[in-house]
C-alpha cells in the first residue's frame, strides 16, 4: 500500500518505520523540507518528499502534526490522493500547553471534525491515544490475550475498516468508536488516552467518557 505520512515527529517517525518495515511504500513530509528527513528516510527505507508530493497517489495519508499548524499546510496538499484514499488524523488539541485557543474545538466542535473542515476532505481519528514509543515495542500478534486495542472514529465504515487492517498489521486490535463527532470520546482527557487497554477495555473506556472537555485541556 502507497502510504503518505505529513509530520515526522514522535507518532509520524515512528509509523513510518513500523509501515515501512512491513513493505509499505511510504513517502514522509514535514515543514522543514525532505533534506531533514535524510536520517529517517536512511534508517527506515521510507522516502523523504516535499510536503506539496507527499500524497501524490497515496492510498492512505497520515496527519500527525500540531492543530495549531493544520490550517498552515500548503493548499490542495491532499489533491493527488488515489481514489478512495483514507486520511487519518492523529491530531490531539493542547491548548493550553502548544496549541492556543481554536475557537470552534472549544465551542464543541471535535478536533477532528474540525481539522476535516481544515483540510476539505474526510478523515478518520486514530493513532492519538497511544504512546508513539509503544508503537515500536507493544505490538502483538492477533489473538494474543490482552493484546492492546486502538479506538477509531470516523463517518465511513469503509475507511475505518483499512485502519483497523493497519492497526493489526502493526499489533494491535481496532475497535469502531462511531462516527466523528463521536470522537470526543478518544480525546485527550477520557477514559480511554493513553490506557493501554484490550477492546473490551477499550469499549468500556468510551463509553465511560463524558461530553465536557476537562480543564487541563481547555483554553
Amino acid at each position: 500500500m502507497k502510504i503518505g505520512i505529513i509530520g515526522a515527529g514522535n507518532i509520524g517517525g515512528n509509523l513510518t518505520r513500523r509501515f515501512a518495515a512491513l513493505g509499505h511504500d511510504v513517502s514522509v513530509a514535514n515543514s522543514r523540507g525532505p533534506e531533514t528527513l535524510a536520517d529517517l528516510a536512511q534508517e527506515s527505507g521510507a522516502t523523504a518528499v516535499s510536503a506539496t508530493e507527499v500524497a501524490n497517489g497515496a492510498e492512505v495519508v497520515v496527519v500527525t502534526i500540531p492543530e495549531k499548524n493544520i490550517p498552515n499546510l500548503p493548499a490542495g496538499i491532499l489533491e493527488g490522493l488515489a481514489p478512495g484514499a483514507v486520511v487519518i488524523d492523529t491530531g490531539n488539541y493542547y491548548p493550553q500547553q502548544r496549541d492556543g485557543k481554536i475557537e470552534n474545538i472549544e465551542n464543541g466542535t471535535t478536533e477532528s471534525r474540525w481539522v476535516q473542515e481544515q483540510l476539505g476532505q474526510a478523515v478518520v481519528k486514530a493513532f492519538n491515544g497511544i504512546y508513539a514509543s509503544h508503537l515500536l515495542t507493544h505490538g502483538k500478534p492477533a489473538d494474543t490475550p490482552g493484546r492492546i486495542a486502538l479506538p477509531v472514529a470516523g463517518d465511513d465504515s469503509a475507511a475505518k475498516a483499512v485502519v483497523i487492517d493497519l492497526f493489526d498489521q502493526l499489533g494491535f486490535d481496532g475497535v469502531d468508536a462511531g462516527g466523528l463527532d463521536d470522537s470526543w470520546r478518544q480525546q485527550p482527557g477520557t477514559p480511554v488516552y493513553g490506557a493501554d487497554l484490550d477492546a473490551d477495555g477499550v469499549r468500556k473506556a468510551l463509553a465511560e467518557a463524558g461530553p465536557e472537555r476537562p480543564a487541563d485541556f481547555r483554553a
